[in-house]
């Protein structure tokens, strides 16, 4: 489960899961920026510290073997849940 490998390596560095992935998505480039969508303070300051988490190159290559590019690709929600989504309707829906 990809859940299980993001775990793994936060519990080797000390961090949570949300925090190891911010970091990794950050490690991506210069051109890359995690955009971050915390409800809630205590999930915000999580987040923040994903900027102390420290990812060598062997925690990288784990993630990027893990996760390589289209694993988790699809729909975030299925088709007939998005009808009743006001933050996702479409128009003309």
């Amino acid at each position: 489960m990809l859940a299980n490998s993001l775990q793994r390596i936060a519990d080797d560095v000390g961090a949570s899961s949300a925090q190891v992935a911010i970091a990794w998505v950050a490690a991506q480039g210069s051109d890359i920026v995690p955009l971050v969508g915390a409800r809630r303070r205590d999930r915000l300051a999580e987040a923040l510290g994903s900027l102390e988490v420290e990812l060598t190159p062997a925690h990288l290559a784990a993630l990027a073997e893990a996760f390589p590019p289209g694993v988790a690709a699809g729909a975030r929600y299925p088709e007939a849940q998005l009808a009743h989504m006001d933050s996702e309707k479409r128009v003309g829906a």
